[in-house]
């Protein structure tokens, strides 16, 4: 049972701590768009992305595939960029303006990317560990908690902005995704590996 709990904190603070806060971002970012009026969209999207993490997180755990991690260090911020960008240009714009299959799949290979940095954490804390399987359910399962917390922070935020506050949705995802955007820079210029 204490392994549980070391694996679970372990897993959720890799996400809401500030020593990796880019995941904390990407969730942020994903979800803004879509958070208050089309909330089944977040859900799918959220669905997407964990899909992708929870693949490359098995893949990279047990070894399987393995990435350059300072290529996946560059992507990340890369990721977020890309996000931002995407919700600035679709930001008030009606359903046909965009390409849900097309978003879909950046959301996976996102994910993708994102599991690979999961996994280079999870191989360094559980080193020697002789019951991986278990501890790689509990390392995602504190990742997937933290990431539900998010997007209802997120939620709650967008509610109070746009219900409360009177911000217009296209006004609160420009300024979420502008704030985001500008964080991201210096981090893709710290890993830039051109």
């Amino acid at each position: 049972m204490l392994d549980f709990w070391l694996f679970f904190k372990l897993g959720f603070n890799h996400v809401v701590g500030f020593s990796a806060y880019e995941h904390l971002l990407f969730i942020i970012v994903l979800v803004t768009a879509y958070a208050t009026k089309k909330w089944k969209k977040t859900i799918g999207l959220i669905s997407i992305f964990t899909i992708g993490h929870s693949v490359s997180l098995i893949l990279g755990a047990y070894k399987v595939l393995s990435v350059d991690l300072q290529l996946i260090n560059f992507l990340i911020p890369a990721s977020l960029i890309f996000m931002a960008l995407y919700n600035i240009f679709i930001a008030g714009k009606s359903k046909s303006s965009s390409r849900p299959i097309v978003l879909y799949l950046f959301i996976l290979s996102f994910g993708l990317v994102h599991g690979f940095s999961f996994a280079s954490y999870f191989s360094e804390i559980s080193k020697g560990s002789s019951s991986l399987l278990i501890n790689l359910v509990e390392f995602a399962l504190g990742i997937d908690i933290s990431q539900v917390l998010i997007v209802i922070a997120t939620f709650l935020l967008s509610v109070i902005f746009q219900r409360i506050l009177r911000y217009s949705q296209r006004d609160w995802v420009l300024i979420i995704s502008s704030v985001i955007l500008g964080l991201a820079i210096p981090i893709l210029t710290k890993n830039w590996i051109f």
